[in-house]
């Protein structure tokens, strides 16, 4: 029998196998707690170094208050020249403040100003307080806001970051609540602010406050446009930084570094080992018209199909030639159909392999035709047949 040299050869190709993928997954270690970079298009993992460990944020945690706040915007629940009351509770909150005044009144614009680039814990709660009321019930929003998001090892006590033995997340988590904090692009007219000034205290007798932003990468690395730093004595030193080059938006979450500029170097290392490797592939716009698709008993005989959103597809440079795309579509689709409804979906496809499937929708609503209008039709395509 020839087994064994069949054997052999294919425990060489598994251990060759198992070396490469070693050396790849070795190519760089970060000095922090836990790290990872994820492509903020997709989600996908791209490097992680005890990701899944629990650690505690800082003023990292503020990302959830942004986000919170942002939606808040978004659903119109809250408007950015809203007047905020600063409370004794926010006045008194300690740690990185602007030292408002109790009684003292600032816009929900200047809050998030506040929060984003002085990373001010009296300025959170007080828009924490806006917008639930109390700090404990905007805590409970961000906790029911991480479990929607997948955070699986987070636990919030406060909304500033303030240290709390039970107030934990990870690295990856930090990457999960962030990439949903990105897709709000006002949030980069906050994160992007260098130096400005404010005044703080009752009308009369304002004092200014120049809030500096702490994210020192924000002039040090090309691109880079947030997020958050964190630190305290126990947390160490926090950052999640995003860049964007052409398509692509990377994320890079450092946690418990041993000095701010390790974090912000170890941050750079992650931002530099994803743009060398990767590269974000457009696949389809939004607007994009990808197929027709007849609509049966419609007052319209046929919807346009398109995407929910931009398309691209993150694939390792070099190999952006084996993407191929399949349109899965039924032959009809029976009214009513509204707009944005789930029609069909996109497979994108690498050397044969699905890696993404892309959900495709309705252009527009298609009422179902009435009795007399489906007997005008069938009588018309009777006397001219197609």
């Amino acid at each position: 029998m020839k087994t064994k040299p069949l054997r052999y050869a294919v425990l060489l190709i598994i251990i060759a196998i198992s070396l490469s993928c070693t050396a790849f997954a070795q190519e760089i270690s970060i000095d922090a707690g836990g790290a990872v970079l994820i492509d903020a298009s997709g989600g996908r993992v791209l490097f992680e170094q005890d990701a899944h460990k629990k650690l505690y944020p800082a003023s990292v945690t503020k990302i959830m208050t942004l986000l919170i706040a942002m939606e808040k915007l978004d659903e119109g629940q809250i408007g950015l020249e809203d007047r905020v009351v600063i409370s004794n509770n926010a006045a008194n909150m300690g740690g990185s403040q602007l030292w408002m005044e109790p009684g003292e009144v600032k816009t929900v614009e200047q809050l998030l100003k506040a929060i984003a680039v002085a990373s001010g814990n009296d300025a959170s709660v007080a828009l924490a307080e806006h917008i639930a009321g109390t700090h404990e019930a905007f805590v409970q929003m961000m906790n029911q806001r991480a479990k929607e998001l997948g955070m699986e090892n987070t636990n919030f006590v406060n909304c500033h970051g303030l240290h709390d033995e039970n107030h934990y997340t990870t690295a990856y988590d930090v990457a999960l609540m962030s990439r949903e904090l990105v897709k709000h692009k006002k949030i980069f007219e906050l994160t992007t602010i260098w130096m400005e000034d404010i005044d703080v205290g009752k009308e009369g007798r304002f004092k200014t406050f120049t809030m500096v932003n702490s994210n020192k990468l924000l002039r040090r690395y090309e691109g880079v446009d947030g997020l958050k730093t964190g630190s305290h004595s126990q947390a160490k030193y926090c950052l999640s930084a995003t860049a964007v080059k052409g398509s692509l938006r990377l994320i890079a979450v450092v946690m418990g570094a041993p000095t701010s500029e390790i974090r912000f170097a170890e941050s750079a290392k992650l931002l530099n080992y994803g743009f060398a490797r990767f590269n974000s592939v457009p696949i389809a716009s939004k607007d994009d018209v990808i197929n027709q698709l007849k609509v049966s008993k419609g007052k319209e005989k046929e919807i346009n199909v398109k995407p929910g959103t931009d398309v691209n597809i993150l694939v390792i440079k070099g190999q952006e030639s084996s993407l191929e795309r399949e349109v899965v579509l039924p032959k009809t689709i029976k009214a009513p159909v509204k707009e944005g409804e789930r029609v069909g979906e996109m497979l994108i496809k690498q050397d044969g392999q699905v890696i993404d499937r892309i959900e495709l929708i309705s252009d527009r609503t298609v009422e179902k035709a009435g009795f007399f209008e489906m007997l005008k039709r069938l009588i018309v395509d009777w006397v001219v047949p197609e």
